[in-house]
């Protein structure tokens, strides 16, 4: 997989929803939904520059855990957000977990 050019569209995508929070959504929600809108921003991005740094470094499994935490992770609570769905924060906590593992795998992966 080309996790450089993942890591770049989803800091695309980050770029976007941030702005699509910051001018479409911050006068509809309350202060505390808008607050976890970009938690979920920041962590995409963040996990981004992760993904560009798997690519860059070849560390196939970092970047899978980092995808797959950027959707399970920022995904939920976007949808959590935008559809007022609670049980949706149950299943944040597998994303945090998959960027958790991706770094480890990162860290691992450098020593090689």
């Amino acid at each position: 997989m080309n996790w450089t050019l993942v890591g770049s569209l989803m800091a695309l995508v980050s770029v976007g929803a941030g702005a699509f929070g910051a001018h479409g959504l911050k006068s509809h929600i309350t202060v505390e939904r808008m607050e976890t809108f970009e938690v979920a921003v920041r962590y995409q991005m963040y996990h981004a520059m992760g993904l560009m740094l798997a690519g860059i470094l070849d560390a196939q499994q970092a970047g899978w855990c980092f995808s797959g935490g950027i959707l399970i992770f920022s995904g939920s609570l976007y949808l959590l957000v935008l559809t007022e769905q609670r049980w949706l924060g149950a299943i944040t906590p597998v994303g945090g977990f998959l960027f958790l593992v991706g770094w480890l795998l990162l860290a691992i992966h450098s020593k090689e």
